[in-house]
Formats: C-alpha cells, sequence, structure tokens
C-alpha cells in the first residue's frame, strides 16, 4: 500500500522521468506529446462527465484548453506558417470554443467534435 510519502516520491520520481523526455525532445516529438496529452485529457473529461465529477471535468477540460492555446496554438509561426498556419490557429480556436461549450453545457458530444476535428491533425504528426 502507498502511504502519502510513498505516493508524493512517486510523483516527483514519475516528474522527472517526463521533465527528461521532454527535455530530450525534438520539436516534433514535442508537438505529438501535446496532440497525445491533449487526447488524453478529452477521454478523461469525458469519462468525468459520465461519472458526474465535475471537479475533475474542469480541471481536465482547464487543461485540454491551456494545451491548444499555450502549446499548439502558441507554437505556430502566422507568419512563416501562411494559409497552413492560419488554418490550424481556426480549427484551434475552434476546438477550444467546443470544449468551453461542452464544458458549460456538460456535453460530452461537443468533446467528441473537438476531438473529430483535431485527430486528422493529430495523426498526421504522428506519421
Amino acid at each position: 500500500m502507498y502511504t502519502s510519502m510513498n505516493r508524493s516520491a512517486a510523483n516527483a520520481y514519475r516528474q522527472v522521468g517526463v521533465q527528461s523526455v521532454v527535455d530530450g525532445a525534438s520539436p516534433h516529438m514535442l508537438i505529438q506529446m501535446l496532440f497525445d496529452a491533449l487526447e488524453t485529457s478529452l477521454n478523461a473529461a469525458k469519462g468525468a462527465m459520465q461519472r458526474g465529477d465535475i471537479e475533475e471535468k474542469g480541471r481536465q477540460i482547464g487543461k485540454a484548453v491551456r494545451i491548444l492555446e499555450e502549446g499548439l496554438k502558441a507554437s505556430l509561426n502566422l507568419n512563416q506558417g501562411g494559409e497552413v498556419a492560419q488554418n490550424l490557429a481556426s480549427l484551434y480556436d475552434y476546438s477550444i470554443t467546443q470544449i468551453t461549450l461542452a464544458n458549460l453545457r456538460n456535453d460530452s458530444s461537443l468533446l467528441e467534435s473537438a476531438q473529430t476535428v483535431i485527430a486528422p491533425v493529430a495523426q498526421g504528426w504522428r506519421e
């Protein structure tokens, strides 16, 4: 059984492992990691909605919005990326809106809508 101290140590160890992966990752790998984290957060938010866990739903939705806004959208170079970067920015904005509405309405179908439009882009990064 884990004690509170053991859990803290395990979490600290996990954080060091994650930080090590991030420090050694290429820019391409970092974007892929953001897409993976986004998918995980959206799935966790859907699960929290189904369980009626409002606190966890809010935490996961907040994380998903931050990934989109501060990670994926912030990494776009709108000057050099041209139309592709503009389209991705619009896609991320649409997804943020859908996720925010999902939170307000407690509607998991809106989370799925965001996942549906993000999935092809995420798949492109994996390939």
